[in-house]
């Protein structure tokens, strides 16, 4: 046997040895089971600033005042405009959330991402500008590779 099998035989050999010291974690059968939390922090999907927070607040309460089973907005993406995906928002009605739908709170403000779009638009940030000018959503997407030259779609 060569030297460099010799060796890694013996690595080999260790590795299981310290895999079979491991402890072996009991399974529970209890439908108590604890659900393993992480001790990271998880981040949120979308940073929502408190101007747009307050803007949303404001379209919420509106819409509530004649459909009072609204929980939020929506926001994801559609393939459309002269680069591909551009971001649409709706309304999220109570009860009519995805499984897979993340929820970012803030400031008392439900944003809910459809879960098609957490990978395109993870680490966004979205604002509320208002000025002489214009009045929208900005939306600051560090996964965009290009954009358009009037800023309403983007590629990844």
């Amino acid at each position: 046997m060569s030297g460099c099998k010799r060796i890694a035989k013996g690595i080999l050999q260790a590795v299981r040895r310290e895999v079979r010291a491991m402890p072996v974690a009991s399974l529970s059968t209890s439908s108590n089971m604890q659900q393993r939390t992480s001790r990271i922090p998880k981040k949120d999907v979308v940073s929502i600033s408190d101007n747009a927070a307050n803007r949303i607040r404001s379209l919420i309460e509106k819409k509530k005042e004649i459909n009072p089973s609204i929980a939020g907005l929506r926001l994801g993406v559609k393939t459309r405009g002269c680069n591909g995906l551009s971001f649409v928002m709706d309304y999220q009605e109570e009860g009519k959330e995805g499984k897979l739908d993340e929820k970012v709170s803030v400031n008392g403000v439900d944003v809910f991402v459809d879960s098609k779009a957490v990978f395109y638009i993870i680490g966004t940030k979205m604002d509320w500008v208002e000025d002489e000018l214009r009045a929208e959503f900005t939306f600051e997407n560090p996964n965009a590779k290009g954009t358009c030259g009037c800023g309403e779609s983007f590629n990844v």
